[in-house]
């Protein structure tokens, strides 16, 4: 058999697995699987453009420091409380535009509106009413990041079934994240700093603009992808599926063990993954150990198309093998690499890593710290096809799709988990020595800062993905068995009792 031969016979198979699959599962067309993730571009676009409100608040509309940081801790604790109330409402709601595209419109006027509100007159209104009248436009924000966070995770879920296509999902949503990420720190800081400080309201105004412009393409694209896909019929097991009732919300998340599991593996993944981003954890890193701070910067430039191109293999390979395989290959990935680089800096040298010394030192902490952050881009790419799947599990146990609750719960918790950052970081400071001042890049290095920083950078990370491997034994949602929950849930979309004894393991 000649080469031509093999490969007409091998596209020929393709073709009739793809036929086999579109029978077995609400599958996706291509051009969704790569549009609707864009929806990331208009949740991060708002997420990013906040980050800035803080300068805002206190040095234009004159909050102060203090007072505007107090008023947005306490919005996270809002935010927290407003998930699961909002989640509720949204799944108990049928309507006949669908529950994703109503929710992603409503999230970006709400938060476009309060955005231009705030960005635009609040420093306008009479010194009396601008704390209040801050509160206000923030919480009206909150409830809008609400909305847009459950429609992400409800499209996730309905858009496609196939466990094979689901991984596609995250991995472009993630793709996006990054590359968003980086167009807008750099049109923050080389072109709107470049014409303003942050004392001058316009570059607020602009970056703003910019937010609505970048954010109404990111939703708009997302509901031309789902507007076939977002139909009754599509959520949970279509008429069949039971109505969310107060009453059930505990027996139903108490009986979800995969989703436990996911909730304890990713907030702890979150938590370390945040205290090791930490500022002051990486000017321990590259101020003191390496002693060379600028390195940071040098090595996250270096990073995006190694990131990439990890990403897609990550993809292709969870698309073969399933979401769980590809999390717990990407996890195994991260303990090897970010060892390694643990290895290095304590048998090796960190002085001598700097760009003008391309020694053995430099080239290899550089492959490292790309390729293992590479790969934990490509661990965090599969939480959203992990918990669409975990939304059909809850309704193949509970015959309620409550994808809004499901995920509300995750987001909370994360939430919460993830607050602890700056806490970790101080109180692990503070048992060396830093109890009225971080360590800064004038700081004396000592060996309690390097094993400090090896911990907090690395060590913290590791033990943490070693807790997830652990959980990861006791998470059943792998590509075959949730083929087989997709079986069931379709009989009971076709009327049939689709009995759980059947076919569960």
């Amino acid at each position: 058999m000649d080469k031509k031969e093999a490969r007409r016979m091998k596209k020929e198979q393709r073709a009739l697995e793809k036929a086999e699959r579109e029978k077995k599962f609400r599958r996706a067309k291509s051009w969704q699987l790569a549009v609707y993730p864009l929806q990331s571009i208009g949740h991060n676009g708002f997420m990013f453009l906040m980050t800035l409100v803080s300068y805002y608040a206190a040095g234009i509309v004159g909050l102060g420091t203090v007072v505007a940081s107090y008023v947005i801790t306490g919005s996270r604790i809002f935010d927290g409380i407003t998930d699961p109330l909002i989640a509720l409402i949204v799944d108990k709601t049928k309507g006949k535009f669908g529950k994703v595209r109503i929710l992603f419109a409503l999230s970006y006027l709400t938060m476009g509106l309060s955005t231009v509100l705030l960005f635009y007159t609040n420093h306008l209104i009479a010194d009396g009413f601008k704390l209040v009248y801050f509160i206000l436009l923030y919480v009206i924000f909150i409830i809008g990041y609400t909305f847009s966070g459950i429609a992400g995770n409800i499209g996730n879920n309905i858009l496609t079934n196939d466990p094979q296509q689901r991984p596609a999902v995250g991995g472009f949503s993630t793709i996006y994240t990054m590359l968003f990420y980086a167009v807008a720190t750099v049109f923050l800081t080389m072109y709107l700093t470049g014409k303003y400080t942050y004392s001058d309201v316009e570059l607020f105004h602009e970056m703003t603009i910019f937010t609505l412009i970048v954010a109404a393409v990111g939703y708009g694209l997302a509901i031309i992808a789902i507007r076939s896909k977002d139909r009754t019929e599509n959520f949970g097991v279509g008429k069949n599926t039971a109505q969310v009732k107060v009453k059930d919300l505990w027996p139903m998340l108490k009986g979800n063990r995969p989703l436990q599991l996911f909730v304890l593996t990713m907030a702890t993944d979150k938590l370390s993954l945040q205290v090791s981003g930490n500022a002051v954890v990486n000017v321990m890193l590259f101020g003191i150990v390496i002693g060379n701070y600028a390195m940071l910067g040098v090595t996250q430039s270096m990073a995006t198309l190694p990131n990439l191109l990890v990403l897609f293999f990550g993809i292709r390979y969870a698309m073969r093998f399933g979401s769980k395989k590809g999390y717990v290959l990407s996890t195994w990935a991260c303990i090897i690499g970010y060892s390694l680089l643990f290895l290095l800096l304590w048998i090796g040298d960190p002085t001598q890593i700097r760009m003008d010394n391309m020694g053995f030192m430099t080239i290899a902490f550089i492959f490292l710290f790309i390729v293992s952050g590479a790969v934990r881009f490509m661990s965090s790419s599969f939480v959203q096809p992990m918990l669409a799947d975990i939304v059909d599990y809850n309704t193949y146990k509970t015959n309620r799709y409550a994808p809004g609750l499901v995920s509300s719960l995750y987001i909370f918790i994360d939430k919460t988990v993830s607050s602890l950052q700056q806490t970790v970081v101080g109180l692990l400071l503070a048992f060396i020595g830093f109890k009225t001042a971080f360590p800064d890049v004038d700081t004396p290095y000592s060996e309690s800062l390097f094993w400090m920083a090896m911990f907090l950078n690395f060590g913290i990370l590791i033990i943490s993905w070693g807790l997830s491997l652990i959980a990861m034994k006791f998470y059943e949602l792998d590509k075959e068995r949730m083929t087989e929950i997709q079986e069931v849930l379709e009989e009971r979309r076709n009327g049939h009792s689709g009995d759980l004894n059947v076919i569960a393991k």
